[in-house]
């Protein structure tokens, strides 16, 4: 890598912070107002993952510079083929682990019935239907979650790694982009329903966790790749098939919610793995020059 820049100064970084934080606390508030995330027909959802996007495009702005430099290039098709690919990877080895030692069950009986229901099928057997619920949700749901992920990822990855990457390198930016992206989940996690049941603490160290450690799968295809693309990907992929897919079709043995989503304790460990498996590959990725200001 080229000589990092750790003298340039950091306001930039922390403009788009306080316009982001000042924003996401409209929705923070009516989102605990109502106690859950499913408030406003889900708008007010969706209104607080476009606050990181907005305040990118009004940093930028602001600081006068040109919005190809959050990385609208689609870039090598072969990185965003990965970026679905590999969230499906790591939630599969994670719930192959919880279905296989009993920490949960597969399958659900009663989603299956309610999928049943949904397609309108008759008895054609659960296989088949599980296998056409995967296909219609990976195909029309990536979609709609790429919508919103795409909300977030204009800000996290399309301006905040670059900006970080360039001054401080690929461990630290993985990790200090990694803890800004969950500590600004947190006050949904307290204060409302973000949770798949267990204790607040022990949801919040889980998540931690995962977030933290998917911050170097984040960051390092962002710079690999050139692209916000892979993030918005990675993170359509990671929601659609951990909450849509996985998830749902575990059956709870009692003490489920402690090893299952993203505030169990097994898919943040799994997703560890894969962290460290790309910050052993960070001698691959090219050095960014700070960007410069007008």
């Amino acid at each position: 890598m080229d000589k990092i820049d750790e003298k340039s100064s950091l306001a930039p970084v922390l403009q788009f912070l306080v316009i982001n934080f000042a924003s996401s606390g409209i929705f923070y508030f009516f989102i605990i107002y109502s106690g859950t995330l499913g408030a406003g027909r889900g708008f007010y959802t969706t209104g607080l993952m476009w606050c990181p996007g907005i305040a990118a495009l009004i940093a930028m702005k602001l600081q006068k510079r040109d919005l190809s430099e959050l990385g609208w290039k689609w870039g090598k098709t072969k990185y965003q083929l990965q970026s679905f690919l590999v969230p499906v990877l790591y939630a599969l080895i994670a719930y192959l682990i919880i279905w296989s030692t009993g920490l949960g069950g597969f399958y659900d009986r009663e989603f299956v019935n309610e999928l049943t229901g949904s397609f309108g099928l008759g008895d054609i057997g659960d296989g088949l239907i599980i296998g056409l619920y995967v296909i219609l949700i990976g195909i029309f749901g990536t979609i709609r979650s790429a919508a919103n992920a795409m909300g977030e990822e204009i800000g996290w990855r399309g301006y905040l790694v670059p900006e970080l990457y360039a001054r401080y390198g690929f461990t630290r930016t993985s990790l200090i982009s990694g803890l800004i992206w969950a500590v600004w989940h947190l006050p949904i996690l307290l204060f409302a329903d973000y949770n798949s049941g267990t204790p607040v603490w022990y949801a919040m160290i889980c998540f931690f966790i995962l977030v933290l450690s998917a911050g170097f799968i984040f960051a390092w295809y962002r710079i690999k790749s050139g692209s916000l693309w892979t993030g918005v990907i990675l993170h359509a992929s990671h929601n659609l098939f951990i909450q849509a897919i996985f998830t749902p079709l575990t059956v709870d043995n009692g003490n489920t919610a402690y090893f299952i989503d993203e505030f169990g304790a097994v898919l943040p460990l799994v997703t560890l793995g894969f962290a460290i498996y790309f910050w052993r590959r960070r001698r691959e990725l090219k050095a960014f020059p700070v960007p410069q200001r007008a």
